[in-house]
């Protein structure tokens, strides 16, 4: 059999190694708002495409989360990192879970950005059928995004969302990645574990709100940080890039050998 390897581009030659994993709406242009100011020296950040998305639209697979953590890792051994760090964006964020249930030992530090808890999100009435049919109704995928963005978007910026999202995902694979992200409940598995894991959550997510990842991230995790952006919603790689950045590298650099650029956070806090 001919192991599949994971669509990816590399930024940085930094020593601290780190995958970044996309959400349910986008493949790895998601991160596209937040390329031009990361940290290179210190940081290569892998971007990669899951099955169904980018450049790997037509690939076939289960599209579970679970699958896509064993494909990061053959990604790991085919780039020579042995041990490195994730950040995955919603669904990305269960994705970095799976990870961290299968190979703890390989990571160094976990950040999920408005993260689906590795519990599920139980979808049911219209609601369900808001999301299941967003599969093939780009009205609902806009009304998703409008709604976990609190209703404060401009319409351009909504509809631009949602044309990436029908342009970078197969139909069918979209579909088959929200029975597993919203319907797999594998947080037993991740209990206890030991890798320090920061939940950023934007304040006007009313889906994977701050109290959402209380209830969830940060009684899982006995290393667990959040940090709450309080102008963002679900999608804050656009709302506020470099908010995300100066929270996710400060955590970053805690065990990249080099400073924070302010004293490191105990607990919880909300950056102004």
């Amino acid at each position: 059999m001919t192991s599949f390897v994971l669509p990816h581009e590399v930024h940085g030659d930094g020593a601290h190694k780190v995958f970044a994993v996309h959400g349910w709406f986008a493949d790895r242009s998601a991160f596209a708002a937040v390329l031009p100011d990361l940290d290179r020296t210190t940081f290569s950040y892998a971007l990669v495409d899951l099955r169904g998305y980018g450049e790997a639209r037509d690939v076939s697979g289960a599209c579970t989360t679970a699958e896509a953590a064993t494909d990061l890792l053959e990604l790991a051994d085919r780039l020579g990192w042995d041990r490195f760090s994730v950040i995955g964006h919603s669904m990305g964020g269960a994705v970095a879970q799976r990870l961290a249930a299968l190979a703890p030992d390989r990571l160094r530090r976990m950040v999920g950005v408005s993260p689906v808890p590795a519990s599920g999100v139980p979808l049911a009435g219209e609601q369900g059928a808001l999301f299941t049919d967003a599969a093939h109704r780009p009205e609902n995928r806009r009304a998703i995004i409008d709604f976990t963005t609190g209703g404060r978007r401009p319409a351009a910026w909504l509809d631009r969302m949602v044309a990436r999202s029908l342009e970078r995902s197969d139909a069918k694979a979209f579909r088959s990645w929200l029975d597993s992200w919203a319907g797999d409940d594998f947080h037993a598995d991740v209990e206890g574990i030991e890798v320090p894991a920061l939940a950023v959550a934007g304040g006007l997510d009313p889906a994977l709100s701050p109290e959402v990842m209380r209830q969830t991230w940060m009684s899982w995790y006995p290393r667990a940080e959040l940090v709450a952006l309080p102008f963002a919603g679900h999608y804050p790689m656009d709302e506020c890039p470099l908010e995300l950045i100066r929270v996710v590298e400060d955590f970053l650099h805690e065990d990249a050998g080099a400073p924070a650029s302010e004293p490191v956070r105990a607990g919880e806090s909300e950056p102004a």
